[in-house]
């Protein structure tokens, strides 16, 4: 039996509903986790998460990329019917290997001025453990929120921010844990780095 053929437990209808009402609930609150995990499980092979998120948030009127992952990249183009296409035009890209990030970074569609809702949403396999006090600030925080996050978050919300978009132009940045913890950093969200670590 093949590995396509296998990941029908994840209802396309009802699960994806699920999964797309948690990830709405953590773009409006940026830095508060949610739990995909069980809707994860029902998918096979080395990235279940991101498959969620794909049968969640493609379809065949968007392109992805998917970095260094061939593998990844022909799951999720059989599953949802999305084009794969390069990181600069892609709508959607995931990010498997932590090594990528800066390339991915600057590759990312930022929207224009005009439309700043044309930029990339960025899935990232978020790997480590929390040592990290960052304070977050936009739409969605009242004030300021305080949270512990990975190195990997912080480098790429780092490296996001470097690239100095112009407002409201930037990249919507979704960290995925394997156990399933989705974080959402909105383009809009910025981040005050703490003078110090756990």
């Amino acid at each position: 039996m093949s590995m396509l053929s296998r990941k029908h437990k994840f209802n396309l209808v009802f699960d994806s509903q699920q999964v797309f009402r948690l990830v709405l609930e953590a773009m409006s609150a940026p830095g508060t986790p949610v739990e995909i995990g069980i809707y994860a499980d029902k998918l096979y092979g080395d990235h279940p998460a991101c498959l969620t998120l794909a049968l969640t948030l493609l379809d065949n009127e968007v392109s992805f990329h998917a970095f260094g992952t061939p593998e990844l990249t022909e799951e999720v183009h059989a599953l949802t019917l999305a084009s794969a296409n390069c990181a600069e035009s892609a709508d959607f890209i995931f990010v498997c290997n932590p090594d990528q990030l800066k390339q991915m970074i600057e590759s990312a569609k930022c929207g224009t001025l005009s439309d700043p809702q044309k930029s990339a949403t960025v899935i990232i396999e978020n790997v480590g453990t929390p040592t990290c006090r960052l304070t977050l600030t936009g739409p969605g925080i009242d004030g300021k929120k305080e949270i512990w996050v990975t190195e990997l978050i912080h480098d790429t919300i780092r490296l996001r921010d470097a690239q100095n978009y112009e407002y409201p132009q930037g990249i919507d940045l979704l960290f995925l844990s394997q156990a399933g913890e989705l974080v959402a950093v909105p383009r809009l969200t910025r981040m005050e780095v703490a003078p110090w670590h756990m």
